[in-house]
């Protein structure tokens, strides 16, 4: 199987008050495609930072990120945004759509981005919003406006989505029904990181990287991952 992602030696270096803070420390870490990956970690302990670099929304300090064999620690900003647009699929705590397109526009926004993207109204329909797709963000609820950002990173059809807490708004029933939809993409080959604190998500995933103080403690290859609906949630 191919390797979807390659780090080595990454660090995330801050200054702060005239100290350096590392965020990352040395990370070498390998996923292949076609994964469901948890990175399970304290607050502090460089998920978001990882998933940033991943990204391409920030550089490192030091080391290499490649994916899918292209090194993008080299890239410009302009090359970045080009990644970003073309490969990355991004769900994040925070919803991100527009208050002034419904509810179809902000997922359809995707379409300009991706020469991939697939049906906006097929992606609202798989996270359960198909009666709402003309409604604007402020007539949904919270959870609603989460799965309205889901969408849109599904309709993208990306090799990558990376995803911080992206059930965190969501009720236990709707976040099993986005956890499936995101399992899903992996059968066709797509590659799917997920931040969180929730240790629960360690049950279901093919691999389980889990981090502290900037470092990787451990990395777990699950052979057998239980079903979404075995588990407790």
């Amino acid at each position: 199987m191919n390797t979807a992602l390659s780090l080595r030696s990454v660090s995330k270096i801050y200054s702060t008050g005239g100290h350096a803070f590392k965020a990352l420390d040395k990370v070498d870490l390998d996923i292949e495609e076609g994964k469901l990956v948890v990175i399970l970690g304290p607050s502090g302990a460089g998920k978001s930072t990882l998933l940033n670099l991943v990204g391409g929304m920030d550089v490192p300090s030091e080391g290499s990120i490649r994916v899918n064999g292209t090194d993008i620690s080299t890239y410009s900003e302009n090359e970045l945004a080009d990644y970003r647009a073309g490969n990355i699929g991004f769900i994040f705590q925070f919803y991100n759509i527009l208050p002034t397109l419904t509810v179809l526009e902000n997922v359809n926004l995707v379409a300009d981005l991706s020469k991939n993207a697939v049906d906006g109204k097929s992606a609202l329909e798989a996270v359960g919003l198909g009666a709402h797709l003309d409604k604007f963000p402020n007539q949904l609820s919270g959870g609603e406006q989460q799965r309205v950002s889901i969408a849109r990173a599904i309709a993208k059809n990306p090799a990558l989505l990376l995803c911080d807490e992206p059930t965190g708004a969501l009720d236990s029933a709707t976040g099993v029904t986005i956890l499936k939809l995101l399992k899903e993409q992996t059968q066709h080959g797509k590659t799917v990181i997920i931040v969180t604190h929730n240790t629960l998500f360690a049950e279901i995933a093919d691999v389980v990287v889990r981090l502290k103080n900037g470092k990787i403690k451990s990395v777990t290859n699950v052979e057998n991952p239980m079903r979404i609906d075995d588990v407790e949630w």
